[in-house]
């Protein structure tokens, strides 16, 4: 199909694309002939979605259901700080078409599931990966393969990030390279374990760049290449990995079919399960505190998080160290535990080692210390 000419204005605004030998107006039309989705807004999503709006996407594609978040603004580099409580696609739509109104942006303001997810990729050349849980990264990846479409992945975490690029059509896919996901609590999200703020420009650039390579042709992508990023020590290391002949999904005889239940395959609670511990919140602690209730509460969170910001009287025991420690809670066996972290998460996961291991009074702070520093204790300080 024959592409539409550049305009005079279009020639003036990616000259320096046109001077490339590799890419000129071939390339570029390509690019304004094609489309990409971003799942995810956030740390990865906010520089990615500026590299390919400057570079002359045709059309972006937004899927975050989330909004601006005072925290957001240390990486995510499309948000303001007036943009505080807006819908990240709303914001990131004005600035992209800002930018470079040649590009036509289209808002999925939902979270991507089994239900919507193939009628959402459909229309896009190439998806984008750029959230930080496992249940949709597997989920994305299956559904890229079931529809013949590659995938480009990115990951952070604390000072290092990852990537590659998943074709199944030529290459492995996602699940060849992970084909289990890691145990539930093992790794935490960045908002849980922390992330250096110009990290996610690092990976999504390289992202970015894959992009490009996919949809005009141009250089070799990652493709079976898993490239490690360490900020501190400024280090590249390649990973080289191929097809599985066994994957569930893409291999020989595959037993994947269709999507699954990808929060049960990661090993996430079903919602309707309910949690078999006791809930409390924010308010309820400050008032058992008041009166002095005797119970240990425990933080399970990091330790350069509890130096950060800690509830007073608070005993620190980081969930990936407490199966191995939790003899040392055995003087509360019979008595109460109330748990907390950063928002709930992971001391969830705590209650139930504890009830597990026998103990009888076990309670969650919803929203963990960031509940509590709104709507309890404003001094105490939110990250």
């Amino acid at each position: 199909m024959a592409r539409a000419p550049l305009t005079p204005a279009q020639y003036d605004r990616y000259r320096r694309h046109l001077n490339l030998p590799e890419f000129g107006v071939d390339g570029q039309q390509k690019l304004l002939a094609s489309s990409v989705l971003l799942i995810g807004a956030g740390g990865l999503g906010s520089p990615l979605a500026l590299y390919l709006a400057a570079a002359g996407l045709g059309r972006i594609g937004l899927m975050d259901y989330d909004v601006v978040d005072l925290s957001n603004l240390q990486r995510q580099v499309l948000y303001q700080t007036a943009d505080v409580g807006r819908p990240k696609v709303e914001v990131a739509r004005e600035r992209i078409q800002a930018l470079n109104p040649d590009v036509e942006v289209t808002l999925h303001a939902e979270q991507l599931t089994s239900d919507n997810a193939l009628e959402i990729f459909a229309p896009y050349d190439v998806i984008i990966d750029g959230t930080d849980n496992f249940p949709t990264r597997y989920l994305s990846n299956d559904a890229c393969v079931l529809l013949g479409k590659p995938t480009v992945y990115g990951a952070i975490l604390r000072f290092e990030g990852q990537a590659s690029t998943f074709d199944s059509r030529i290459g492995p896919c996602y699940r060849c390279l992970f084909p289990e996901p890691p145990p539930p609590g093992q790794v935490p999200s960045c908002a849980e374990g922390g992330v250096l703020g110009v990290l996610p420009g690092m990976i999504a650039m390289i992202q970015a760049t894959e992009a490009v390579k996919l949809l005009t042709g141009i250089g070799e992508p990652l493709i079976g290449r898993f490239l490690h990023y360490d900020a501190l020590a400024m280090k590249f290391n390649e990973f080289r990995f191929g097809k599985d002949p066994e994957c569930p999904l893409c291999g020989d005889a595959p037993t994947i079919t269709r999507l699954i239940d990808y929060e049960g395959f990661c090993g996430v609670p079903a919602v309707e399960e309910g949690p078999a511990y006791a809930e409390m919140s924010a308010s309820e602690l400050g008032a058992a505190l008041d009166r002095g209730d005797d119970f240990l509460l425990l933080d399970v969170r990091e330790k350069d998080e509890f130096e950060t910001a800690a509830i007073s009287g608070s005993l620190l025991l980081p969930l990936g160290e407490l199966p191995d420690r939790i003899a040392e809670l055995s003087a509360w066996k019979g008595r109460p535990v109330v748990a907390h972290c950063h928002k709930g998460g992971r001391s969830a996961k705590a209650c139930k080692l504890l009830l597990d291991a026998g103990f009888a009074d076990v309670t969650n702070l919803v929203g963990g210390i960031d509940a509590w520093s709104l709507t309890v204790d404003s001094e105490t300080p939110r990250y």
